[in-house]
């Protein structure tokens, strides 16, 4: 099964690149959800209260998310042991559900969406790295409408993940989100077409 990495700036549009992969039947395993459910873990969230005391549980004793990000984006020292924590938890659920999907899924090839794919070196989990990209000011007005966040905070994460440049270097392929949604499926129906002539080449 051919394993291709989405990535992309906060904002870009992964998560809309990644429902247009799903509507050709074509699994999705996405770290962002897996990373949600760590963080419900019991074992997990004593780790983080190690790690950055008792601020980060809200009163009903689950993680305070936005105390958490105060911490981590603020203090890339924090972020680091934040990572360090996580990330080896998050790529043996990837391999889990990689190897679940070898035996149990007749799809040609999986997408894996990796918000900081080169940052944490998840490189190395895929074949080909699919990166999506869009221009800051489009980035900056979909976050304002999808979450509370003022523009420095805004700032502040995207100071804090690879840049533009950084990202295109290391794709594979490039997905353009600046226009409408017809135009995004057009790029996903395309790419579609070559991952299914790729997976078959590696089968």
């Amino acid at each position: 099964m051919l394993k291709v990495g989405l990535t992309g700036g906060i904002g870009s549009g992964k998560s809309t690149v990644s429902r247009l992969f799903e509507q050709h039947n074509i699994p999705v395993i996405d770290t962002d959800l897996i990373a949600r459910e760590l963080v419900s873990d019991p074992d997990v969230l004593q780790q983080l209260v190690s790690l950055f005391g008792d601020v980060v549980i809200d009163r009903n004793g689950q993680l305070d998310r936005p105390a958490l990000a105060q911490i981590v984006f603020n203090r890339p020292e924090e972020r680091q042991k934040l990572e360090a924590l996580l990330h080896p938890l998050i790529r043996e659920q990837v391999n889990a559900s990689l190897k679940k999907l070898a035996l149990s899924s007749p799809a040609p090839y999986a997408i894996i969406v990796v918000p900081l794919l080169l940052e944490s070196g998840f490189q190395t989990l895929v074949d080909r790295i699919l990166v999506v990209d869009a221009d800051e000011a489009n980035r900056i007005a979909r976050i304002k409408q999808r979450d509370d966040r003022s523009l420095n905070e805004i700032r502040s994460i995207m100071a804090s993940q690879a840049s533009d440049q950084e990202r295109r270097l290391a794709a594979d392929d490039i997905i353009e989100n600046n226009s409408n949604i017809n135009n995004l499926r057009e790029q996903v129906d395309r790419l579609h077409r070559q991952y299914l002539l790729l997976s078959a080449e590696i089968d």
